[in-house]
């Protein structure tokens, strides 16, 4: 008890350090900026901005009154992260939950880590904090990586090592937005899981997917009979004519992995009896397009 009693004094030491107006802090290079960047400082709540940049949209009451009633008896943990927009001026880079939750009880000073960062590294540093801490559903997480690839220019590649998760996941958040608007409003608010956004997304036509996505609701249907669904209504699909088609070579085989990895979708080769053929690379909206795109003019 003693320690946190410490932390807490060393804080408001530190807060008042940055309310003297003849040695305000604007950046790393400034005199006691040592002091305060990365260390846990107590803020005035009402010196405190939201974050424009925030992907997460939506804010369950019933869970944040219960974060609230924990901070009135615990206190704020884990600390928020903000940066310094002017003196005695900041904005909420991540925890926006926790803030929400200690304004709601009235909290007049709340911990924070205060950083000093422009717009742009303000707007990676809550999108990839967001993603990796909060409880984002699948259709913010995909909009947050979706922000990092056309705000940011992040890769896939470079978002994987950010975020520390398999290209291959990031991928498959990417692919949600395919769906259609309704949908993706019912797994915002909890109708459907990822795992029935996920069957849908093999769906072309936006038509079908509501049909079945209303099945899924009237029905009560599994992840596992969703797939099933999809796959019955997808094998109903008329066939098209093709070119006759040859068993694929070992090397080709790796290579298309490969190039499936790469390009964070599943790459199509038909090989002629001749050894010619053809690679065909899908995309599934105008983003992801240029996406492919930039990765190919990357290479030149």
């Amino acid at each position: 008890m003693a320690k946190a009693t410490k932390k807490q004094a060393l804080g408001r030491g530190l807060s008042a350090l940055l309310k003297d107006p003849d040695n305000d802090i604007n950046s790393a290079e400034d005199i006691n900026a040592d002091k305060v960047v990365g260390n846990i400082v107590e803020l005035d709540i009402e010196s405190i901005e939201v974050n424009p940049f925030q992907p997460r949209t939506n804010f369950n009451e019933e869970t944040l009154k219960e974060l609230a009633s924990s901070i009135r008896e615990l206190g704020v943990i884990q600390p928020i992260t903000v940066r310094k927009l002017a003196f005695n001026k900041y904005q909420l880079v991540s925890g926006e939950r926790r803030f929400r939750a200690s304004k709601l009880i009235g909290l007049e000073v709340i911990p924070a880590y205060i950083r000093i960062a422009n717009d742009q590294e303000s707007l990676e540093m809550a999108l990839v904090e967001n993603i990796q801490r909060q409880d984002l559903d699948p259709i913010e997480i995909a909009l947050s990586y979706q922000r990092l690839i056309d705000e940011i220019q992040l890769t896939q590649e470079q978002m994987s090592e950010r975020v520390g998760k398999k290209r291959s996941t990031i991928a498959n958040y990417l692919r949600l937005l395919k769906l259609d608007p309704i949908i993706q409003t019912g797994m915002r608010d909890g109708f459907i899981s990822m795992g029935h956004g996920r069957a849908m997304v093999n769906i072309e036509d936006q038509v079908d997917q509501l049909e079945v996505y209303e099945k899924i609701i009237t029905n009560k249907l599994s992840v596992r009979a969703t797939e099933q669904l999809v796959k019955n209504l997808n094998s109903d699909a008329p066939a098209k004519t093709e070119e006759p088609t040859f068993e694929i070579p070992k090397h080709i085989k790796k290579g298309v992995r490969d190039f499936s990895e790469y390009f964070g979708h599943k790459i199509d080769v038909k090989v002629t009896k001749t050894g010619s053929g053809k690679i065909t690379i899908p995309f599934h909206s105008e983003e992801d397009f240029n996406r492919i795109k930039k990765l190919v003019q990357r290479d030149k």
